[in-house]
């Protein structure tokens, strides 16, 4: 099995799961929790517990919160072609998680700082893949590295990453931009966002047709949709559909994208490799945290 090479952030995670509607201007009981988190990270680390080689190429700061992501991300397999920017604060999100949905409010900090040549520094002999977290491409400060990345003529693969920004640089450019690559994935709201209203599986066969590619899109607890380029569209059925008490879905969507590119790896075919993500993302969503299990009880 080939390398993945994944580009984008590292991330500190306080996740908030509340305990009931937020209660503005007062307070709200929740479980929090402190740990690793960030798109681009999420996905290396779940990629490593499925067993695939993974290097993850991005940016922290020279501060206690980049010594202890690194240190997780080292304890859970990931190779870490992270670089270390001196002055520069590890990226932050907090996240307000219930009712099955959650909201971030984020602080990129050291994540804005990564270069062409910080993938350029994580491509070794044995990159047989790069895996491209959306923020990347999304952001001003980093599209100049994510572009880079989709240059260097290697299956590539592009996780959509949030629909608001999506919407500020407009579904057309941003298509553009990822066009050559073998697989998008978006979520419903971010399909949308790209492919306009419809079923999952026009919307799947319309973001294909724009990359020239497949295309996934993700509906949560019902499973997701694979498209071609040719139209062909595949949907998971209900009885591969694992069902969960959910308890927290940040990070279900970057498990999903591992489970999916280690069956891919794997030479599965597309409804199998649908079915591998599915149950890793319901995994992850069973969960509090965006992190394989065992890389959060060490930390």
């Amino acid at each position: 099995m080939g390398r993945v090479l994944v580009v984008g952030d590292v991330i500190t995670d306080v996740v908030a799961v509340l305990g009931g509607p937020l209660a503005p201007g007062s307070d709200t009981p929740a479980a929090v929790r402190v740990a690793g988190g960030g798109q681009a990270a999420n996905t290396a680390a779940w990629l490593a517990a499925a067993g695939v080689p993974v290097t993850l190429a991005g940016v922290a700061g020279d501060d206690p919160a980049g010594d202890a992501r690194l240190a997780e991300l080292t304890a859970a397999g990931v190779t870490t072609a992270v670089r270390r920017a001196a002055g520069a604060v590890t990226g932050t999100i907090i996240v307000l998680s219930g009712g099955g949905e959650r909201s971030m409010i984020t602080d990129r900090g050291a994540n804005l700082l990564l270069s062409p040549a910080d993938v350029d520094a994580a491509h070794t002999p044995d990159v047989a893949r790069l895996h491209l977290s959306g923020y990347a491409l999304l952001d001003p400060a980093t599209r100049p590295a994510a572009r880079h990345a989709l240059s260097r003529g290697i299956p590539a693969s592009v996780d959509a990453a949030s629909a608001a920004p999506l919407r500020q640089v407009g579904a057309k450019t941003f298509l553009e931009w990822v066009r050559g690559c073998d697989l998008l994935l978006a979520n419903a709201d971010e399909a949308e966002a790209l492919a306009g209203p419809g079923t999952p599986p026009d919307q799947a066969r319309r973001l294909a047709a724009a990359t020239g590619g497949n295309a996934v899109v993700k509906r949560g607890a019902a499973g997701a949709v694979w498209a071609s380029a040719d139209g062909t569209a595949i949907a998971l059925p209900p009885e591969l559909a694992v069902a969960v008490d959910p308890a927290d879905p940040t990070g279900a969507g970057d498990a999903f994208a591992a489970g999916l590119l280690a069956a891919l790896l794997r030479g599965a075919a597309p409804l199998d490799a649908l079915a591998a993500g599915h149950a890793l993302g319901a995994r992850a969503v069973a969960m509090i945290g965006a992190r394989p299990p065992a890389v959060r009880e060490r930390h």
